[in-house]
């Protein structure tokens, strides 16, 4: 025990010896309350000086003073009354109980601190990223980086803080060591238990590292599209086209193949399939799918192309190309070419429609007995 502290032990004694009119456990909670107080105008003046020194720093220090203003309240108090403890007419046995749990009260606070530090450092960096921007993929990148490893590292200061605290306590010292050095049979127990989550912590750090997904992402995933919503250390939230959250845990999108549609860019290709009769003049159906495209709204500028890309026993198969900037806009764009195609053909080109094809016999101009006369079909595409 340090001099001082021992210095004013023998003087509280003694000024208890003067007032031994008093219980001891009025002393007792006269000292306590003494030094919570001093510890509560302690921290008055050390957040002062604190708010004084970071006053003309950047924003990254200011906001760690300003997030630690509780944290650091509940320090010094928990530093005050383990002193008023130790220097106190207290027993020794419930003094040193007393000053164990505050010990692990302190690295629990010692903790809360360092996490309070973490999410200050995430906010800062995430400040320099605008993701509601349209070309928004670096932005995605970096919040995605920073949310996936700042959810692990919390996890893993949790368990180390955790641990320490354990330490600190007789009864549990040997959980603490497990929980740090995953040794003995605790720790094998607890390995087993957590190894789902610690298989899901290391898949959350590859795609952190690698970036498989991001937020915001268009995927394709169990033959549903949607997009990344939310991150965590151990699941992905995928909201699915019609609203429908889709969860899944991180190991699936290293273990499993799936589609990015946005995992370099946003712009996508979209494809609108039509079947038309031989006889459809390609050249004419060619302009008006050009003209169609031009004039919507949802096209970037750039992809457009028509071609015959089957030949069937009743039909060609037409393909139409059209590039956009976004999977959503690209779906758009598809119905679009779709409808107004379709219209074209059946109101301006009705040629292009297919339709079944029946050979009358030879010299006559109606059909054979029993013969039936089906009519024009066609098929969208």
């Amino acid at each position: 025990m340090p001099p001082e502290i021992i210095v004013v032990t023998r003087q509280i004694r003694a000024l208890w010896h003067r007032f031994d009119w008093l219980p001891e456990w009025a002393v007792i909670g006269l000292v306590l309350l003494v030094f919570v107080g001093g510890g509560w105008l302690t921290h008055k003046i050390v957040f002062a000086i604190l708010r004084r020194v970071v006053r003309n720093k950047d924003l990254f220090w200011r906001g760690v003073v300003e997030r630690a203003r509780v944290k650091l309240r509940v320090l010094i108090i928990i530093i005050g009354i383990g002193i008023g403890v130790t220097v106190s007419p207290m027993d020794p046995g419930p003094s040193e109980d007393i000053r164990s749990a505050l010990l692990f009260l302190f690295i629990l606070t010692l903790g809360w601190m360092a996490s309070g530090v973490l999410d200050m450092w995430s906010v800062m960096h995430l400040k320099r990223y605008n993701i509601a921007v349209e070309d928004n993929l670096l932005a995605r990148k970096h919040l995605t980086q920073t949310r996936i490893l700042q959810r692990v590292a919390k996890v893993v200061l949790f368990i180390v803080t955790v641990g320490l605290a354990l330490m600190t306590i007789a009864g549990f010292r040997q959980w603490g060591v497990s929980l740090l050095a995953s040794a003995g049979v605790v720790g094998i127990i607890a390995g087993l238990a957590l190894q789902p989550i610690l298989t899901n912590m290391v898949a959350g750090i590859q795609i952190a590292l690698t970036q498989p997904i991001r937020l915001d992402d268009a995927v394709i995933v169990e033959n549903e599209w949607g997009n990344v919503e939310e991150i965590t250390s151990t699941y992905v939230v995928v909201k699915l086209w019609d609203w429908r959250r889709m969860v899944l845990p991180l190991s699936y999108f290293i273990t499993k193949p799936f589609q990015n549609w946005t995992r370099e860019n946003a712009r996508l290709i979209g494809v609108a399939f039509f079947y038309v009769d031989y006889e459809a003049p390609i050249d004419r159906l060619r302009t008006a799918f050009e003209g169609i495209v031009k004039a919507s709204k949802h096209w970037d500028g750039d992809v457009q192309v028509m071609q015959v890309t089957d030949i069937t026993e009743r039909v060609l198969q037409l393909r139409c190309l059209a590039s956009a900037r976004s999977a959503p806009v690209a779906f758009d764009l598809r119905c679009e070419i779709r409808e107004k195609l379709m219209a074209f053909m059946r109101d301006e080109c009705r040629e292009a429609l297919p339709r079944d094809r029946i050979e009358w016999p030879q010299g006559s101009d109606k059909p054979a007995e029993g013969a039936v006369s089906p009519p024009a079909l066609f098929v969208p595409g």
